[in-house]
């Protein structure tokens, strides 16, 4: 969360180094504790963008708008 001040805690976690390995090349990180911060921020900013994308569009469908087949495309 930006500007929340992060809460950091000592943690022990039983993880698959082989995911933990695949995580840190893909996202080009050097530690695995970084690599897991990392992942964990995109993980939250997937679903942030996942829920944004969901509302957006109810609110089109719900809206009521006509849309046209200018192509002629969508019909079967």
């Amino acid at each position: 969360m930006p500007g929340a001040k992060a809460q950091i805690r000592h943690k022990h976690y039983r993880l698959d180094l082989r995911k933990i390995q695949r995580a840190q090349k893909l996202l080009g990180t050097r530690t695995e504790t970084e690599t897991i911060e990392r992942a964990l921020e995109e993980l939250i900013a997937e679903r942030e963008r996942d829920r944004r994308v969901e509302a957006a569009h109810r609110r089109f469908f719900t809206s009521g708008i006509a849309i046209q087949d200018v192509y002629g495309k969508l019909e079967g």
